[in-house]
């Protein structure tokens, strides 16, 4: 069963591709982040939620939540196109 993606997702990955790669990882679920992205050699995992929702609407599930906490590496958060262009301008301009 495919997990449901945000509304945004495709905006977002399609902005991210104009600077990198995308991998979905959606499929996996079980919390893990709904993509990687790829650009100047390095990798980033990345949770998109909806920034149209309620703020109550965007919080990460319990699943997301554990993974996030268990996790020993980087994970950013995006809630939208803006929010993804300034994350690659801060990987760009380090």
């Amino acid at each position: 069963m495919r997990k449901r993606v945000d509304d945004n997702q495709k905006k977002i990955v399609y902005a991210l591709r104009e600077f990198g790669t995308v991998q979905s990882l959606a499929d996996i679920g079980k919390g893990c982040p709904d993509i990687l992205f790829g650009i100047n050699n390095n990798n980033y995992l990345i949770e998109i939620k909806d920034g149209s929702k309620f703020k109550s609407q965007q919080k990460l599930t319990n699943d997301q939540e554990k993974w996030h906490y268990d996790w020993q590496g980087q994970v950013e958060v995006i809630s939208s196109v803006e929010e993804a262009l300034q994350f690659v301008s801060d990987i760009i301009n380090g």
